[in-house]
């Protein structure tokens, strides 16, 4: 495809509206369901509120959008003016002047730049999962080995196995893959995960959803405490409640936590010192 094909193709990507996909009952739009769920300024929608003991949630991620990038693969280096590694055996959450969030993975580092704000370029070595704050002004591009992942806003993980060996696995949105001395540019969407070694370049399906099908509630809070490091604390009468439910693998813990206050009606306190969340 040449270049000028690709760029309106995507073009086409950030203007179109996202599909809805009402064939598929586990991935309505996370959009409807969050202005339902948690409308501003106004008393909470609560449709799990009944007496059955199952309760489910549906949703998908809608597309933000790329940038076409006319400038070579990695032309433009990052300047080494901010390095922050993580040298500890959890991941460390850091967030960029431009507001997006990084949680960078242990014996992981990136570097950028002062002047990142309007010249949202970064590297990593190792691995790191990217929230990143849409922007079309400022496309933000990051470099990991031979490859350049360009988004505009979306979440993603980058994990640079060595120093020719990548793979990028994308969550929300889309992003456009490029390759160093390489004029072929690959575009991802949600679910999609690129991997580039021995100069083989892939792109392949991969399932981004952790799937929970009449579990008990007590197994969510198993993950949470797993994957979140959290300690959950549940009335002892929910714990054999059933729940079906889908969850996004990077899902912000904040909106799990609130989906099953919502579905049970329960208060919840969040306590960071002690890393517990309490419902009652």
């Amino acid at each position: 495809m040449d270049e000028n094909k690709l760029e309106e193709e995507l073009k086409k990507l950030w203007d179109e509206t996202p599909v809805s996909h009402s064939d598929k009952e586990k991935e309505v739009s996370w959009e409807q369901f969050q202005s339902k769920a948690f409308p501003s300024n106004k008393k909470k929608f609560k449709p799990w509120r009944y007496a059955a003991a199952a309760a489910v949630l549906l949703f998908i991620l809608a597309g933000t959008g790329i940038y076409f990038n006319n400038d070579p693969v990695n032309k433009i280096s990052v300047v080494a003016e901010n390095v922050i590694e993580n040298t500890t055996s959890i991941i460390k959450t850091v967030v960029l002047p431009d507001n997006s969030r990084i949680e960078l993975s242990p014996n992981s580092k990136i570097v950028y730049g002062n002047n990142f704000a309007i010249n949202r370029k970064i590297e990593v070595r190792g691995e790191a999962y990217f929230k990143v704050t849409k922007d079309k002004k400022h496309p933000f591009q990051v470099f990991c080995n031979e490859t350049t992942t360009t988004v505009l806003g979306t979440s993603f993980t980058v994990k640079g196995k060595n120093q020719k060996e990548v793979s990028v696995e994308l969550y929300e949105g889309s992003v456009q893959m490029s390759v160093k001395n390489q004029d072929e540019k690959w575009i991802l969407k949600p679910g999609e995960k690129f991997t580039y070694g021995n100069n083989i370049a892939l792109v392949a399906e991969f399932n981004r959803f952790v799937d929970f099908d009449n579990e008990k509630l007590i197994t969510i809070s198993h993950y949470i405490e797993t994957h979140y490091g959290y300690n959950v604390i549940i009335p002892q009468e929910y714990n054999n409640q059933r729940i079906t439910i889908r969850i996004n693998k990077k899902e912000d813990l904040n909106t799990i936590v609130q989906l099953i206050s919502e579905m049970y009606n329960l208060n919840f306190e969040v306590n960071e010192n002690l890393k517990q969340i309490t419902f009652q």
